[in-house]
């Protein structure tokens, strides 16, 4: 008998509680791990550059660049046909600032609040952790059930950042392919395709829907790892002195 139908046969007469025959947290991230690539490669990350196109509702393509590096800094710019808009940040401080390049003498600059702050240092760890070590950032780790998405059987991880930032990640059972992931807002994120560099796959496209309906895609054209980048990249801009 197929050992799946056996569990659910005996789970459904209470001989065997889910608990008994689920995969422990560490053993799912460890395959999903697997998937993406070496222990030596993943852990060899610290820097990770992405170039390529800001994308929404499959309309309008802006050119996109974004750079995550340990630890807790980030800086992603956009070039929108009318200015260049610029997110970072550096540990605990976190800015925008929007350029006009017709007239690079008008621009703005504002601080983001302690909320923004913490949802841009949640989005660093996980886009560095590759899912592993976030426990000991605090980041609470359950499994939290299984489900079946677009005909695969998955299992799902709850990544538990605070009270209002947390991901539910759905995990091919068979090979630990992230299939989706869930916010706590309602959005949906999905990864297409793939892109492999130095031994580590990544996604070539991310597609996150928001809970309104809006979709919004970064499409990758080109990764480049641990590359050199000033701490500079990301500190608060000096203000110009008139």
């Amino acid at each position: 008998m197929n050992w799946r139908v056996l569990k659910l046969i005996l789970s459904a007469v209470g001989l065997l509680p889910v608990v008994l025959w689920a995969e422990s947290a560490e053993q799912i991230i460890a395959k999903a791990r697997a998937y993406l690539g070496s222990e030596s490669a993943l852990q060899a990350i610290h820097t990770i550059h992405f170039t390529g196109a800001l994308e929404v509702d499959a309309h309008t393509r802006w050119p996109a660049d974004i750079i995550f590096r340990k630890d807790y800094q980030q800086r992603i710019t956009v070039n929108f046909e009318k200015y260049i808009e610029t997110t970072a940040l550096d540990h605990y401080d976190a800015w925008q600032m929007r350029v006009n390049p017709a007239e690079p003498t008008r621009w703005q600059l504002a601080l983001l609040d302690g909320t923004q702050v913490k949802r841009l240092r949640a989005n660093t760890l996980e886009n560095l952790s590759f899912f592993s070590g976030l426990e000991r950032q605090g980041v609470l780790i359950r499994v939290s059930g299984e489900a079946d998405v677009d005909g695969l059987a998955c299992v799902r991880l709850l990544f538990t950042h605070s009270n209002n930032i947390s991901f539910q990640r759905y995990f091919d059972q068979r090979t630990g392919r992230l299939v989706k992931t869930e916010t706590e807002s309602g959005g949906e994120i999905r990864e297409v395709g793939e892109i492999i560099v130095q031994g580590v796959r990544f996604p070539g496209k991310v597609i996150n829907k928001a809970a309104n309906g809006q979709t919004t895609s970064i499409i990758f054209d080109r990764i480049i790892l641990n590359e050199p980048i000033p701490a500079s990249e990301f500190a608060v801009p000096a203000v110009p002195t008139p």
